[in-house]
């Protein structure tokens, strides 16, 4: 582990006070602690090994970034120590009844201040980092947006591949396939995050997330934009849940297009008209998550249903094989002047149907 360890601090665990659970991370719990040498309020994710997350936020540096100040290498007590962001995470914050009173000025600032964060990681960090796990759980309030756990994170080759890793509803669909990826799996990402700040809404609410990934990859679907949301958010959304990643915006985009909504003298009565008038939309997406129970119910019921016709099928073919002693219909050839096995199976069908 030295040569790791090189390259930051390396804190021991005995000078680390730890106090509550803060909530876990990507393959870890987060600590509030005091670093005692240093008289400070931390954050510390407790790891069972070390990868490259430290790494990572060691050659990291700007106000939108959560601030890195070392690792615990000493096993079995490995740990991430970061600063302590004490106002919560950004889905905390949508959660809880002060988050009615968003405006659009505050959905502008952290916006602009998350893909700010995430311009920097693509594009001006001195190794490019791509995330793959921005939500609204890594987003953290301190006087601004910071963005933080970088367990999923992965410094970008020219042939990046990744494991599934990250929360489903805020995946894009080639990170769910373990796809190659690029730097707009995290616009995707990105995008949710917005849908969230605009909503205050859990994506894709009660379902489970091998049920998000294959909506969202078998089925195309996408979160619900409510028809009176503004046309510049909406539009904004879309782009970033294009299926194919080179449609969709990069960061320096996002920002070009985050700054000419500012100067949208009209976007600001639409946006906080939106904003305060939640009961005449939220029922949209109510509509379409039950279209998704829905569809997800018929989905099972035909399984269910061909799971019996296979079960009938073979039971057939038992009872076929114990009267004529015909070959399992499973393992036939196509038989002569017979086009397919199909063909050769409704002859059978027909064999069994008379034999009985």
């Amino acid at each position: 582990m030295s040569s790791l360890g090189a390259s930051f601090v390396q804190i021991k665990h005995e000078d680390l006070r730890f106090y509550e659970n803060c909530g876990g991370g990507s393959f870890g719990t987060v600590y509030r602690a005091h670093w005692i040498s240093r008289d400070k309020e931390v954050a510390v994710k407790k790891l069972l090994k070390i990868e490259t997350e430290a790494e990572i936020l060691s050659i990291l540096s700007h106000k939108n970034i959560i601030q890195f100040y070392g690792a615990v290498l000493e096993s079995p007590n490995y740990g991430i120590i970061t600063e302590y962001a004490g106002g919560g995470s950004l889905y905390e914050y949508l959660s809880s009844e002060q988050s009615k009173k968003m405006d659009m000025e505050q959905i502008m600032t952290w916006a602009v201040e998350i893909a700010k964060g995430m311009h920097y990681l693509h594009s001006e960090a001195p190794v490019k980092v791509i995330h793959r796990d921005l939500k609204s759980r890594n987003g953290n309030q301190l006087h601004t947006q910071s963005i933080c756990d970088f367990g999923a994170s992965k410094f970008q080759s020219h042939t990046t591949h990744m494991t599934v890793v990250g929360t489903f509803p805020w995946m894009a669909p080639e990170v769910i396939q373990s796809l190659p990826v690029s730097e707009t799996c995290d616009t995707f990402s990105y995008g949710v995050v917005l849908w969230e700040m605009l909503t205050r809404e859990v994506p894709f609410k009660g379902f489970e997330g091998l049920q998000v990934a294959w909506l969202v990859v078998e089925k195309q679907e996408r979160l619900t934009i409510p028809t009176s949301c503004p046309p510049r958010f909406a539009d904004l959304m879309k782009r970033c849940w294009q299926a194919e990643p080179k449609e969709r915006p990069v960061f320096k985009q996002v920002l070009g297009i985050l700054e000419t909504m500012s100067n949208d003298s009209r976007l600001q009565d639409q946006c906080n008209s939106f904003l305060h008038n939640k009961d005449q939309w939220r029922c949209e997406i109510d509509a379409t998550l039950e279209r998704l129970r829905r569809l997800e119910r018929d989905l099972a019921t035909k399984e269910k249903e061909l799971e019996e016709r296979e079960q009938r099928l073979k039971l057939w073919e038992e009872r076929l094989m114990e009267r004529s002693n015909v070959t399992p219909v499973s393992s036939l050839h196509v038989w002569p002047g017979f086009k397919d096995h199909n063909a050769s199976f409704m002859y059978v069908f027909y064999l069994f149907y008379n034999l009985i």
